[in-house]
């Protein structure tokens, strides 16, 4: 079942344009991540979803039912706002009852409902408590539970962590993933982080330039981008790019040469790629390791070494000037400036043509 559509929804302020033309179909109940950089729509989107903005054409529809034009309140959603919104005069219980109140819902339907999200954040022993007694998390809590005690048809969060420290976090997103077992709705997030989006999300639409740029399983965005822009936004540290001399074909796979002459074979089809132009390869880390100089594919300086504990990160810059992230192990002995072997997986590459599109590994092969 379709729980929430947009249908070609366009959004201008004056002459400058923010969205363009986006179209989305999300499921019953499916938890979706609008992830992309500031300025990419995304934050926009989520209000004319909401209500807080019209669009200037294009269809939000929710359940069968039309509502872009309803206001807010008619809508069946619920906004998580960044900065918490909570009323600092009011206790946690009063701060949830508020809209509740306003709607006049019976007493004793508030207090069940209060009851019930309490328990279900763990939040009760909280209830008498006023907002400044409590901890960035904690109120992050309780501003999700005044969206939960509107039983809505869909749960809109705008960035909901970005205001907490990086220990603080870490450990709400796993709160989140826990409460999202115990809370049967429908949730579109908000994030520029996408951590959060490849933990919490169903699926993750990427988005730049006004645009949805891809949409996909978090997995499937970061093992088979769809373009330039999803394949370095996606993955940490981002993919290395390379610029390649041509490409022939092996096999039936695409092999190609980089700057200095070296030859990566891939197993990418040639019959995906155009028979010219521009050709660059992209690699994921974890598709680089570490050896001795002159027994890789290719040799480089190492300029940077990030030491994470089970493994290594090693920066390593090529003799034409390019860059490149290898992965080496935890207890790595690579130091800066010494000269590295890299060794490349091509058969995990992927490569990309004049317009930017990515040309995936056959599955079969990977």
């Amino acid at each position: 079942m379709t729980s929430l559509s947009l249908i070609d929804v366009r959004k201008s302020y004056g002459a400058t344009p923010v969205l363009d033309g986006v179209t989305l179909e999300m499921g019953d109940c499916e938890f979706i991540a609008f992830l992309g950089p500031s300025g990419s729509g995304k934050s926009t989107l989520l209000r004319i979803i909401a209500g807080l903005e019209m669009a200037d054409s294009g269809e939000v529809w929710l359940e069968g039912k039309r509502i872009d034009a309803l206001a807010p309140g008619g809508r069946g959603v619920a906004l998580v706002f960044q900065q918490y919104a909570l009323y600092p005069h009011m206790t946690v219980r009063e701060n949830m009852a508020f809209g509740l109140r306003n709607a006049k819902v019976p007493n004793t339907e508030i207090a069940a409902r209060i009851t019930q999200a309490a328990q279900t954040l763990e939040i009760d022993q909280l209830l008498d408590r006023k907002p400044g007694q409590l901890s960035g998390g904690q109120r992050q809590r309780v501003a999700i539970g005044r969206a939960i005690v509107k039983e809505p048809k869909l749960f809109l969060l705008d960035e909901p962590l970005s205001n907490l420290d990086a220990a603080l976090r870490n450990r709400t997103r796993v709160e989140l993933a826990q409460l999202r077992q115990r809370v049967r709705a429908a949730v579109i997030m908000v994030t520029h982080d996408q951590a959060e989006a490849m933990t919490l999300a169903d699926r993750i639409v990427v988005m730049n330039d006004r645009k949805i740029q891809q949409v996909g399983a978090p997995m499937e965005i970061y093992d088979r981008p769809a373009n330039r822009f999803v394949a370095r936004f996606v993955g940490s540290p981002a993919m290395t790019i390379l610029p390649a001399q041509g490409h022939a074909a092996s096999g039936g796979y695409a092999q190609v040469q980089l700057k200095n002459g070296t030859l990566i074979q891939t197993r990418v089809s040639t019959a995906d790629l155009p028979d010219d132009g521009e050709i660059e390869i992209g690699l994921r880390p974890e598709h680089v390791t570490v050896t001795a100089p002159g027994s890789g594919t290719i040799d480089g300086e190492a300029v940077i070494v990030e030491r994470l504990g089970d493994r290594t990160l090693v920066y390593a810059r090529l003799d034409d000037g390019s860059e490149i992230v290898a992965v080496d192990r935890g207890d790595s002995s690579v130091r800066m400036g010494v000269r590295v072997g890299l060794q490349i997986d091509g058969a995990c590459a992927h490569l990309f043509d004049a317009d930017g599109t990515c040309h995936h590994a056959e599955r079969d092969q990977l």
